[in-house]
């Protein structure tokens, strides 16, 4: 082998798969001494040494330098297969040694392949593996496509170093915060606590050590920029963000949120918390399958019991389930289911107990009867509860009834009075019509002036007839 092309490829070696060019010769050597070995079938100790400046290769039988004739095919080939071997035991021991320290940074990665479920992810010069328990529920990887995962363990099995990788563990929702909010980098602001349930919600408490920066607005981001980066990355798992608290009980109201609280007692003894919430905030607070109770558990630290406040009366923690129901109340919701009166409910029952102490003996239907009667008492308490009631809807309706009749007066009141108006109107306007007529009368004088002079006219004519006939009359006596 050319002396020069040796160290040339070793050069290789070392800057393609940062091996140290020490194991690279130690390598090289081994290789040629296994293959002259099986060349000439020596029983004798070989060495071979190979100059680091030159590249001249040397060999030592025992402490004799020997010299041998080039190796054939089979002998090469077989040096080639033990300088591979060689190169890939220190490969996987610098991965080991660069990858043990990494453990819980987030790297990218391409997806390479999918194998039994699980998805190799090409890291550059390693590959990592994310197992289907590791993965975000409802995600579907494809060959090519980029992903951020969190390296949780490096393990070597024999001559292979597995990378294992995850995406549903906490820390991972801790290392997106890091990288989209610079106040968690910068110490500003401190993840106190989380807790997940990947796929589905997270709840993460923040505080800050400056009083300036809003540790929640910061977390947010303008317009939602920050948070909505890490839920595209979560694909889409809801995230919580609360603010932590030393004390425990405003811890736990944080926690529960967006519920509200009524009151809360703690007992350190047993570190549960008893809290009562209002009967409409109750599945709230317990959340879809007791997720939002189950991640405030995890979150505070306490065991947390939640109760309403109409189960508040059996104590803490107590159920609805172990208490027994009133007979009275059990009669009156029978009777209402079938429509029947209570006294009807009560005489069957006196009569199927009448009929089961006959049977008994001849003493027992007088201890029937006088079970009926007294028995009667409840049924009597039912219906005068009964009547009770009834006799409020009646003051119900009385009070409806006086509502609309003042209701009506009311309206009465101002039909009559628009009345009075529309009348003034209507006289108003009769009015003005009349001024209207009289000024019409008064505009006509000339008419009446000669009219009046008619009369003087035929005044004068009559005057004239007379004269004439006393003139007549007088020429005529004259005549005679």
């Amino acid at each position: 082998m050319n002396a020069a092309e040796l160290l040339r490829l070793i050069e290789i070696l070392h800057k393609e798969k940062d091996i140290d060019r020490e194991i690279l010769f130690e390598a090289v050597e081994g290789a040629i001494a296994s293959a002259i070995k099986k060349r000439h079938s020596t029983e004798d100790e070989i060495e071979v040494k190979i100059d680091r400046f030159t590249g001249d290769i040397e060999v030592f039988e025992g402490e004799y330098l020997a010299e041998y004739p080039d190796m054939g095919r089979i002998q090469a080939q077989t040096a080639k297969q033990v300088i591979i071997q060689k190169i890939r035991e220190a490969e996987s021991e610098v991965i080991f040694s660069e990858y043990e320290n990494r453990a819980g940074e987030l790297v990218n990665g391409t997806v390479q392949r999918i194998e039994g479920g699980n998805v190799i992810v090409n890291l550059g010069r390693a590959e990592g593996i994310l197992p289907r328990q590791e993965r975000i529920r409802g995600e579907n990887y494809q060959p090519g496509e980029r992903i951020k995962a969190l390296i949780y363990d490096v393990v070597k099995s024999g001559q292979k170093v597995k990378i294992l990788l995850t995406r549903a563990s906490p820390d991972f929702v801790i290392k997106l915060f890091e990288l989209e909010v610079p106040e968690i980098g910068e110490k500003i602001i401190e993840v106190k606590a989380i807790a997940r349930e990947a796929g589905f919600r997270t709840k993460v408490a923040v505080s800050s050590y400056d009083m300036r920066v809003d540790c929640i607005g910061a977390c947010v981001g303008i317009r939602g920029t920050r948070i909505k980066s890490i839920t595209d990355e979560l694909n889409d798992e809801r995230i919580d963000i609360i603010r932590w608290n030393d004390s425990s009980e405003v811890l736990i109201i944080n926690a529960l949120r967006p519920a509200q609280i009524h009151s809360m007692t703690l007992d350190e003894a047993t570190g549960t918390a008893s809290v009562l919430v209002p009967d409409d905030q109750l599945s709230l607070a317990i959340g879809r399958k007791g997720q939002n109770v189950r991640l405030a558990t995890k979150l505070a630290g306490w065991e947390i019991k939640i109760q309403g406040l109409s189960e508040s009366t059996l104590g803490p923690g107590a159920s609805t389930d172990s208490k027994e129901e009133d007979p009275e109340v059990a009669a009156a919701r029978e009777a209402l289911l079938q429509g029947t009166s209570l006294e009807a409910i009560y005489s069957k029952e006196k009569k199927a107990k009448a009929e089961d102490a006959t049977a008994d003996g001849d003493g027992g239907e007088d201890g029937a009867v006088a079970d009926a009667s007294e028995e009667s008492s409840p049924a009597e308490g039912v219906d005068a509860d009964v009547e009770g009631v009834d006799a409020d809807v009646e003051d119900v309706d009385a009070d409806v009834e006086d509502v609309d009749a003042d209701v009506a007066d009311d309206v009465a009141d101002d039909v009559a009075d628009a009345d009075l108006d529309v009348k003034d109107v209507e006289e108003t306007e009769k009015a003005v019509e009349g001024d209207g007529d009289a000024g019409d009368e008064q505009s006509e004088p000339g008419e009446q002036l000669d009219e009046t002079s008619e009369p003087d006219a035929d005044a004068d004519t009559a005057v004239d007839d007379e004269d004439d006939v006393e003139d007549v009359e007088k020429t005529g006596s004259k005549e005679e």
